[in-house]
């Protein structure tokens, strides 16, 4: 069975489907990022992924658990899976440390030593170690982004969302950012990524999911995607995207 399973998902709010009927799977140690024009309910998508919202009908499964089960411990399930969201969320009256440590301590019971050690090692693996006493306020936006997946990384998760997490960062920050998501793909983390950051799609992920009015259009490799897309509004998207951006931006 995949990591991840999604079928069937729908979503409405008052007379707007946001999500109609979005399935697909995602296979341990995979990168697969969603693209689309922002409303069409990729953010939606990934929030009923971890139950932050409740989709209207469809299951999400991780693993053997089935995720959308009023049955299914959904505390547990959670901590099995990291979420990093555009606007960071990291507890502005803890140090980046701290931020790391609480998750450790009262959802993971860990020892506060053992806590500390492992909150320094994935502070590290993000290189914000020198950064461990430093509260959110001080920190750029970009160190936030990387203190929020250093935070999701201490949880062990068994796959990571990334909602937009460079969306809210100045042009100059968004690279540092990128460069430590690039390298937890390289390192088989798995990962399923919001964003409309093109040259990351293309370069790490193992399939580009195009949405369009909450439902999936296209999926497939991004060598194919990128260079002949086979339906007429991924061509038309990417062109818009070309013409923003220049080649580079896809």
């Amino acid at each position: 069975m995949s990591l991840l399973l999604v079928e069937n998902i729908h979503k409405r709010y008052a007379e707007e489907a946001v999500l109609q009927g979005v399935s697909f799977q995602l296979e341990a140690g995979e990168t697969k990022v969603i693209i689309g024009r922002s409303g069409t309910g990729k953010s939606t998508l990934l929030r009923c992924i971890n139950q932050l919202t409740k989709p209207d009908r469809g299951n999400v499964w991780l693993e053997q658990a089935e995720v959308t089960s009023p049955k299914t411990n959904i505390h547990h399930v959670r901590s099995q899976i990291g979420f990093v969201f555009q606007s960071f969320n990291l507890f502005a009256h803890l140090t980046a440390l701290e931020n790391l440590r609480i998750g450790l301590t009262r959802v993971k019971r860990i020892g506060k030593r053992q806590a500390t050690d492992r909150a320094r090692a994935e502070l590290s693996r993000v290189g914000m170690l020198d950064k461990v006493d430093a509260y959110p306020a001080e920190l750029s936006g970009g160190q936030q982004q990387r203190v929020a997946i250093a935070r999701a990384l201490a949880m062990d998760p068994k796959l990571i969302l990334f909602d937009e997490p460079t969306s809210a960062l100045d042009p100059e920050l968004i690279g540092e950012v990128l460069d430590v998501m690039i390298a937890l793909a390289k390192s088989g983390m798995t990962m399923l990524v919001v964003t409309h950051e093109m040259g990351f799609a293309r370069s790490v992920a193992h399939e580009i999911i195009f949405m369009e009015g909450g439902k999936i259009l296209e999926q497939g490799p991004p060598a194919r995607f990128f260079s002949a897309p086979e339906h007429p509004r991924s061509a038309e998207f990417l062109r818009k995207i070309s013409d923003l951006y220049g080649q580079e931006g896809v």
